[in-house]
């Protein structure tokens, strides 16, 4: 039994009960989770579209990655209580956000996830990392819902290969060096509002979107305080519940107003830092 199990079995549940407890540290996953309600994810998304109207979609965009530096919205998001509570009865009460990611699936889009872990290039010094990943529209089977090798969290980290595929939505295309058994697979739709968590070290990926429903999904990285980058990189995080002893990250100020000048910068520039480590060994750049 982990550090983090046994302390989360020691206190009070928030949210979850303990069955969705243990069911996490057994199978690395759990859902659904309600997260916001229906009407907070319409209006998240109405947001979202209307950048997008006026500019280009997101995915499109160095905005795809570490959204809550740079839209408001998306920082209140990352630091809801009704979200929080549920990471602190996996995590404890400590918690820093890492990282947040768009994943969306336009329509009749052949853009897909391989099978892999989230661990393989983020450097972090424990496995203690979890991630919710929030429907933002209806997120189907048909429509490209995460798919997920219960246990497989288990395993310790896979050897993966990278791809650099075309339409992979991964960094790298990153991909596990072993035979993935698909009839294994649990499928994990979501209505809005609703939320998966996973493990940073469970096998998981997603199909292409062929139907006519835009798949819209935001994945939050939230991390007890305790954890530490590893890579040499400098590495930048935020604060969103209990306080932080360890300051093992860099402190990210939150956005004031959705892409001000200020926030443009701050984001360009921990983004520049992001992806020297997400795409160290390679000819690759992060993208603008």
């Amino acid at each position: 039994m982990g550090a983090v199990q046994s302390e989360a079995q020691a206190r009070d549940l928030k949210r979850l009960t303990p069955e969705q407890v243990d069911a996490y540290h057994r199978n690395g996953y759990c859902f659904p989770v309600s997260a916001i309600s229906e009407a907070d994810a319409a209006e998240c998304r109405g947001k979202l579209e209307a950048y997008e109207t006026e500019h280009e979609t997101i995915m499109h965009t160095a905005f795809r990655n570490k959204p809550h530096l740079v839209f408001t919205w998306v920082n209140e998001i990352i630091r809801d209580p009704r979200i929080v509570d549920v990471v602190e009865d996996i995590l404890g009460p400590n918690i820093l956000v890492w990282g947040s990611n768009f994943f969306i699936k336009d329509e009749r889009d052949p853009a897909f996830i391989s099978w892999h872990q989230d661990s393989t290039y983020w450097g972090l010094s424990h496995p203690d990392v979890m991630s919710a990943w929030i429907a933002l529209s209806d997120v189907t089977v048909e429509n490209g819902a995460m798919r997920v090798l219960p246990g497989s969290h288990l395993i310790d980290q896979l050897p993966h290969v990278d791809t650099f595929a075309d339409h992979n939505l991964l960094t790298r295309g990153q991909e596990v060096q072993v035979d993935v058994d698909e009839s294994k697979a649990v499928d994990m739709p979501l209505k809005p509002g609703d939320m998966s968590l996973h493990h940073v070290r469970i096998v998981h990926g997603s199909n292409p979107n062929p139907t006519d429903t835009r798949r819209i999904g935001l994945a939050i990285r939230y991390v007890p305080t305790y954890v530490s980058q590893i890579s040499g990189a400098r590495d930048y995080a935020t604060l969103v519940r209990g306080e932080d002893t360890h300051h093992n990250f860099e402190l990210e100020p939150s956005p004031k107003i959705d892409t001000g000048s200020k926030e443009l910068a701050i984001h360009a520039k921990i983004a520049e830092e992001s992806f020297k480590m997400l795409y160290a060994g390679t000819d690759r750049v992060a993208p603008t």
